[in-house]
């Protein structure tokens, strides 16, 4: 039982997980749980426990969707997907290993789009990562077919873009001030 893992956590999540009941809702409701190594109501109870280890190491934090569908369900209005932020925030800083490899990656490429167009642009975010992991056919059918039924475009949308770099700008600026 790691007792600064707890201590942490709770002041960083700004909310208290311990009033979780595990009524197993959030897992109930979530459409990957069927990939993740622990459902959402185990890794509260792991950081409840203090297990950093399992919790930092675990595939579930890196496969959170944030779509919020836990939250909705949860009875005691518990922001699970702050929590599992938190904790990928937590694995990052302390230079933990993900349990799925590829994960980080991922998750730069497509924060990197959204800085540069303002939105999701699916083949930006590909090319990004594949250029990062260097599995370059990996994947190679399904991007065409993506693209052959119009479910995926070439180009991106550039109609936000100059706003979101504003945004970002601003940010940037207001942290720099701040340290």
């Amino acid at each position: 039982m790691n007792e600064d893992f707890i201590k942490s956590f709770q002041s960083t999540v700004g909310q208290n997980i311990n009033l979780c009941y595990q009524c197993r809702k959030c897992a109930a409701g979530c459409p990957i749980v069927y990939e993740m190594d622990y459902t959402p109501t185990q890794i509260i109870q792991a950081i409840r426990l203090g297990m950093k280890d399992l919790v930092l190491k675990s595939k579930t934090i890196w496969l959170c969707t944030s779509c919020e569908t836990c939250t909705t369900r949860c009875p005691q209005d518990i922001e699970i997907t702050d929590v599992m932020d938190i904790a990928r925030k937590m694995a990052v800083r302390e230079k933990v290993v993900p349990g799925i490899k590829d994960i980080p990656d991922f998750y730069k490429s497509f924060a990197q789009i959204i800085r540069i167009f303002g939105r999701v642009y699916e083949f930006g975010v590909i090319v990004l990562f594949k250029l990062r992991n260097r599995k370059f056919t990996r994947d190679l059918g399904l991007g065409l077919k993506l693209l052959k039924y119009g479910k995926m475009s070439l180009l991106p949308n550039l109609g936000k873009a100059f706003q979101t770099k504003k945004m970002f700008l601003k940010v940037k600026k207001i942290e720099e001030e701040n340290r």
